[in-house]
């Protein structure tokens, strides 16, 4: 399980350092595509099979078809160099708009990237709500 908030800087040539205690989960190849919210995810391969299980499971409607696009289509398959660093496509560095300041998160099953200030908007949008959506996901039952 992925967990915690990184802070890490992406060099001119699109690299990025991976968090050291995310590497041997993710082993030496993963997968990075586009994210939802202008972010990027990461999956381990092992991880990437399930999802991609799951989305040969979805009726062939517009919708489905539309999402497997945008989803499947940013993906490639990265690897790690000695330094511990990916070096992230031009596209995708365009689509969720990383510069130099990075955060890279864990969540569960995934990491996600984003840019800092993408992020920061993110939390100061929702900070409020966060009890609401608690509220609302969550039975009354199960503590927080």
């Amino acid at each position: 399980m992925f967990i915690g908030e990184y802070h890490h800087t992406m060099d001119e040539k699109g690299r990025l350092t991976i968090p050291s205690k995310f590497r041997e989960e993710l082993k030496e190849t993963f997968i990075i595509t586009r994210g939802l919210d202008h972010c990027l995810f990461i999956y381990s391969k092992e991880e990437w099979n399930q999802v991609v299980s799951k989305y040969k499971e979805l009726p062939n409607i517009k919708d489905a078809r539309n999402f497997m696009r945008f989803f499947l289509a940013g993906a490639s398959e990265v690897e790690l160099d000695k330094q511990g660093r990916i070096n992230i496509a031009a596209p995708l560095v365009q689509y969720a708009g990383l510069e130099k300041e990075c955060i890279i998160i864990g969540v569960n099953d995934r990491l996600e990237v984003w840019s800092r200030n993408r992020w920061e908007e993110f939390i100061k949008m929702n900070e409020d709500s966060f009890s609401d959506l608690a509220d609302n996901l969550f039975a009354s039952n199960i503590p927080l």
